[in-house]
């Protein structure tokens, strides 16, 4: 603010009433990322396709790993927040090595199906489909939200789907996660039950995500989906035009 109003000649209180004005906040910034995928349109209505109105007699599930968690020991205690102040976690910490969650949400309910790994191979994503068929009830067809990781599309991936023609996988366009609700899930799980714990072991990290899955599904509710394909197809082409518009 300060540079602003020297460059411009005028005081502090003159530019930030100008910013305010034009809606302009220099000091924010958002991050994005186009798509580069060919089947691009189709697959962003195949999904939404399927938040919006949902198949008869099958599950829509929310399919994807959480990977390279870690199990932080601070090297001091967590200072709780009060009156006045903030809560205090120190920035160091001890490494006491990483798992991985793998998780499919209900878009239905908001259930969420889980389950602990200490690897993301194509053998664990295959684990983790035979629970989902296992838990989920078995007159209904599955349909599962994934992305484009290259488990998900492995040869024997692929075998165990033709055996199991209940199963079906739509796919993510390439850099759009924010398409897949579970997402969203993961976010959640990261601020109230990972980031701003201690531990010191992979046990006990795991046990507090199977302890936040078992809470959270006690009371779960479905995240409300309301973005059309129109909409989100719409978004992208203003994007486009304005990335188009500065590189000329």
């Amino acid at each position: 603010m300060r540079s602003f109003a020297a460059e411009a000649n005028i005081s502090k209180d003159m530019a930030h009433r100008l910013l305010r004005a034009a809606s302009i906040a220099p000091h924010r910034s958002r991050s994005f990322k186009l798509s580069n995928d060919s089947a691009f349109v189709e697959k962003v209505r195949d999904i939404t396709g399927l938040y919006l109105n949902p198949p008869d007699h099958a599950l829509v599930l929310c399919v994807d790993e959480k990977s390279q968690i870690q199990a932080l020991e601070r090297t001091q205690p967590v200072l709780p927040m009060g009156m006045g102040y903030v809560e205090g976690i120190t920035h160091d910490y001890v490494r006491h090595g990483t798992t991985t969650l793998f998780a499919a949400l209900d878009v239905a309910n908001g259930q969420v199906i889980s389950r602990v790994r200490a690897q993301h191979r194509h053998q664990e994503f295959l684990d983790f489909l035979r629970q989902i068929d296992k838990q989920t009830p078995p007159e209904l067809d599955l349909h599962l939200i994934v992305d484009n990781y290259v488990t998900h599309k492995h040869a024997k991936v692929k075998a165990w789907l033709a055996r199991n023609p209940r199963v079906h996988l739509h796919f993510t366009p390439t850099y759009s996660s924010w398409l897949n609700q579970v997402e969203r899930w993961f976010a959640l799980i990261t601020e109230r039950a990972i980031r701003r714990n201690s531990f010191n072991s992979v046990r006990e990290l795991k046990q507090q995500i199977e302890l936040f899955v078992q809470r959270y599904n006690a009371d779960a509710s479905p995240f409300q989906w309301v973005a059309t394909a129109d909409s989100i197809l719409q978004k992208i082409v203003r994007i486009a035009k304005r990335i188009s518009a500065t590189a000329h």
